[in-house]
């Protein structure tokens, strides 16, 4: 099963303090970490949407620490708990988290060299998706890298039961979510100039996908 298939919602850790836990953060930072260390620039800026709890971008930013980590998320409380755990950790490679909603069209006035997005596509609406691309294409620098991960449906790979249980339970949840199709992720990167360059499997049932202007 995908490590975001079974897991509760995030949980506060102290009265407060604004700081969540994601368990699933915990399994899946290392691995991912170990795979950013070929697909990141040595030095520059990573944008990361939908950064969450906050605690994949602190531990991204110990492991590297010459890059500068822009967290992102549309929602108040992750914003909450993204601040609190930057706080907490003293990291001055971890600037202040930004609102963003995918869905607008609003994106912040930067360019940046990487754009790193966990577990996003399949739990949120494919307008989510969409927006993503079309930002991405837009503030990228040149020969910058869209890094999507999380499970997706492949039509030539066979999919694992417990992903498609997890899909289920997403679309039961609200019929806007549930696992993307691979091909149609494609397609959308091409209509907006861009293509995949990297699949990588990783653990629990899950993808690394890196996508760059074409």
């Amino acid at each position: 099963m995908s490590d975001a298939g079974s897991e509760p919602q995030p949980f506060e850790l102290g009265p407060g303090a604004g700081k969540q836990h994601a368990p699933a953060t915990l399994r899946n930072r290392e691995p991912i970490a170990a795979m950013l260390v070929e697909l990141l620039p040595k030095t520059g800026t990573v944008l990361e949407i939908a950064s969450g709890t906050g605690e994949h971008v602190v531990h991204f930013a110990r492991c590297f620490p010459d890059l500068t980590w822009q967290p992102t998320d549309v929602s108040a409380d992750a914003l909450r708990s993204i601040a609190a755990w930057r706080d907490d950790t003293g990291l001055d490679n971890i600037l202040p988290p930004h609102q963003l909603d995918l869905t607008s069209g609003v994106w912040p006035a930067i360019k940046v060299d990487a754009i790193f997005c966990a577990n996003m596509t399949h739990i949120a609406p494919w307008a989510a998706t969409v927006g993503l691309f079309e930002g991405a294409r837009q503030i990228l620098k040149r020969d910058g890298a869209l890094i999507l991960y999380g499970p997706f449906f492949e039509r030539d790979v066979g999919t694992a039961p417990s992903n498609l249980s997890f899909d289920l339970s997403l679309r039961a949840r609200d019929p806007n979510w549930g696992l993307r199709d691979l091909a149609q992720v494609d397609k959308l990167a091409v209509e907006h100039g861009m293509r995949r360059t990297r699949r990588i499997s990783m653990p629990a049932n899950n993808l690394m996908l890196v996508y760059q202007a074409s």
